[in-house]
């Protein structure tokens, strides 16, 4: 993963070494440890809750996103495709939440086999999230900004080959996680973690976490972000849309909610990384531990809520929505079919600003 999931009991990762292997003789520095229990009790307090509910929450809106797709949209656009990849990829980061839920509860108690996969499907499922969220933007800023050109190079082959390239990028990320992630014993039960190696090298592979994070995953489609929404903007000014400046609001809340969900999160990750870098020693203090905990669960809900959050900002999918509902609850079948008039309405006049 990009950052541990159980940051308090590895200890290892707070220890510092000095150590120098000669032929015949080694020499070895003192080994401060720090003391985690304060975080540690927060953790299991706290986390295995906010896991459950991230848990419950992508199931419940995945599936509704799923099931309006299968019954109103089909794979015929471009859009359903990445919306269908963006599902797929927060299910299988979702599908690892229960599992470190219980590991912050007590201990891992699911075996190596299931550490690296449950591990693999966290990182892969977390990176790609991210991915398919500005995959999606760029698409957007190509049907709104170049539409005329957009016309002729989205095609399905487009589609399914922007996705499988996210795959294979956040496939080939994890795999540090599937190589040196395992079970290992101590004084406080069974942990998953990077281990079996020297501390030396985890630290290098911990410091890559952080900065493939930050750089990758963070700081890129947030510049892609920005200036694929910039330009949107700019456009729909400049147009006669009748609803720009419902438009522009939604973009706003997009950006904004963007901005806040994963700033927190990245700042403390460079921080964390600052800190390994620099090898700071006898720093015990417990601010990065509880920062992260904090601001990891809103990247986590975001990523959990985003489809069903970039879906129904749009008044096809809500339209959709309402006709699911009219067929449980009849009195809202007036309102399903004016909301369906009012989205045709507003796909003939601006077929490439349903936000």
């Amino acid at each position: 993963m990009v950052d541990t999931n159980w940051s308090d009991f590895e200890s290892f990762f707070n220890e510092t070494y000095s150590e120098e292997t000669y032929e015949g003789s080694i020499v070895t520095a003192e080994v401060i440890l720090c003391k985690k229990a304060d975080v540690i009790r927060f953790s299991a307090a706290f986390l295995p809750a906010f896991y459950y509910i991230n848990f419950l929450l992508s199931l419940l809106g995945n599936g509704l996103v799923l099931c309006i797709i299968y019954k109103f949209e089909k794979l015929s656009t471009v859009t359903n495709i990445f919306l269908l990849n963006l599902v797929i990829s927060d299910l299988i980061f979702a599908s690892s939440l229960p599992f470190w839920a219980v590991y912050h509860k007590s201990e891992w108690i699911f075996g190596k086999n299931l550490c690296k996969f449950v591990g693999s499907c966290y990182s892969v499922g977390f990176n790609s999230s991210i991915l398919f969220l500005t995959l999606m933007t760029f698409d957007r800023y190509l049907a709104v900004v170049h539409s005329i050109a957009a016309a002729q190079s989205r095609r399905m082959a487009y589609a399914f080959g922007s996705s499988a390239a996210v795959w294979v990028v956040s496939i080939v990320a994890s795999i540090k996680d599937i190589v040196l992630y395992d079970v290992m014993k101590t004084e406080d039960g069974l942990l998953c973690e990077m281990t079996g190696y020297n501390q030396t090298f985890l630290t290098k592979w911990e410091l890559i976490g952080y900065y493939q994070q930050f750089f990758l995953f963070f700081m890129v489609p947030l510049i892609i972000v920005l200036y694929c929404y910039v330009r949107i903007t700019i456009r729909i000014m400049y147009t006669r849309l009748m609803e720009k400046c419902r438009a522009v609001k939604l973009i706003f809340i997009i950006v904004f909610t963007f901005f806040i969900c994963w700033t927190p999160y990245n700042v403390v990750i460079l921080l964390k990384a600052i800190k390994t870098y620099f090898k700071v020693q006898n720093d015990c203090s417990n601010a990065l531990d509880y920062a992260l905990y904090v601001t990891r669960n809103f990247a986590y809900l975001y990523c959990c809520i985003s489809p069903v959050f970039y879906t129904f900002l749009g008044k096809k999918f809500q339209s959709h929505f309402l006709k699911l509902l009219s067929k449980r609850i009849p009195c809202l079948k007036i309102d399903a079919m004016w909301s369906t008039q009012s989205s045709k309405n507003t796909s003939f006049r601006s077929p490439n600003t349903d936000f």
